[in-house]
């Protein structure tokens, strides 16, 4: 019988190794699947993987499609370090959205440009507040948080589609469900002409060298850590885990209703039921696979978008379906827990024992 035995130091080489192990397999399956699809493997891999880089504009894209990914993945990297598990971010992203729209259509042609940060702030405040809910549970009655920010994801997505579809769809819309398109002064400053890529960029830049410095650098970065790997040593050390509890649900929230604002105020630019994009579930491969670490989830994050950019090129050049992302996205992230698990574990062959 095979049997998992604790290796006694887990490699600090493979520690680091095992993302790009775990992306080679992922593009071996990935060749395989392009196979048994009757599609040409290198033609299929090119779409996914040269293509997204092949242009100025295509990475431009590639920077539009990071730039959430990365924000509502550095907010989840708070709180997995915490213990804390946050699987309700693409609900705290809608809700940061629908917070911004409201916000943004309240504007008019005489509104001044103030009203970006105040788009910006709503959509943080948003997201805060959705992920409050899940704080007060768990921190009031001990309820678990990865099956209530889950299910809250599906709340916020029936609240979104009953603003537009009820209240604010847009009267001159042709009955389309959506809300009118905000005025173009609530629109987020755009970096350069001819590409989509916006001021997001750099906050999430910054935000992502902020986050460092808190981690790495700072006592209360390291009682929100020393809380998730060692409650108990947390609580002799005098760390409040009520207090690590909040401010890692605080400070995801915030960063997926971020996102959520910079992209109806910024690439949409109205808000509709097409809004939810799965960004708040593929930040928790992004987080993963950047191991948690600011630095390494900006890569982690470029390459999940090329996943989405690859998943569209293939369905336009190759007659496959959108979903193959998804698929893409899954492999990743199973290939990764297998070696992980490899990385901790060592298969060992045990003889079955004679029956007396």
């Amino acid at each position: 019988m095979l049997k998992l035995e604790a290796r006694p130091e887990p490699s600090r080489f493979w520690g680091l190794a095992s993302p790009l192990l775990a992306l080679a397999i992922t593009v071996v399956i990935g060749t395989l699947l392009f196979i048994a699809l009757g599609k040409d493997p290198v033609r299929g891999l090119q779409v996914f993987f040269w293509e997204p880089l092949s242009s100025g504009y295509r990475l431009g894209e590639l920077a539009v499609k990071a730039t959430p990914l990365l924000l509502v993945a550095l907010g989840l990297a708070v709180c997995f370090r915490s213990n804390v598990w946050n699987i309700g971010a693409e609900g705290q992203y809608i809700i940061g959205a629908v917070a911004a729209g409201g916000v943004a259509l309240l504007a008019d042609k005489d509104t001044g440009r103030w009203i970006v940060p105040a788009v910006m702030l709503a959509g943080m405040l948003g997201g805060m507040a959705w992920a409050s809910v899940t704080a007060l549970l768990r921190d009031r009655f001990n309820a678990n948080e990865i099956l209530v920010s889950l299910m809250l994801v599906y709340v916020a997505d029936l609240v979104l589609s009953w603003l537009v579809f009820g209240p604010w769809k847009d009267p001159a819309g042709y009955n389309f469900p959506q809300t009118k398109t905000f005025e173009a002064v609530t629109q987020i400053p755009r970096l350069m002409a001819g590409s989509r890529i916006n001021i997001g960029l750099v906050i999430v830049l910054a935000l992502a060298a902020a986050l460092w410095v808190f981690l790495f650098r700072t006592r209360a970065g390291f009682a929100q850590q020393v809380g998730g790997m060692a409650p108990a040593a947390a609580r002799y050390a005098g760390f409040s885990s009520r207090k690590a509890l909040w401010l890692a649900l605080l400070v995801s929230g915030g960063a997926a209703g971020l996102a959520g604002a910079l992209e109806v105020a910024g690439p949409i630019g109205q808000l509709n039921p097409y809004v939810p994009a799965g960004y708040g579930f593929a930040a928790i491969i992004v987080a993963f696979v950047g191991r948690l670490h600011p630095v390494g989830m900006v890569f982690s994050a470029v390459l999940m978008s090329m996943f989405y950019i690859g998943g569209e090129l293939a369905q336009s050049r190759l007659g496959l379906p959108k979903s193959l992302t998804g698929v893409f996205q899954g492999l990743l992230l199973f290939t990764l827990l297998a070696c992980d698990t490899l990385m901790a574990y060592r298969i060992r062959w045990m003889p079955a024992l004679k029956e007396a």
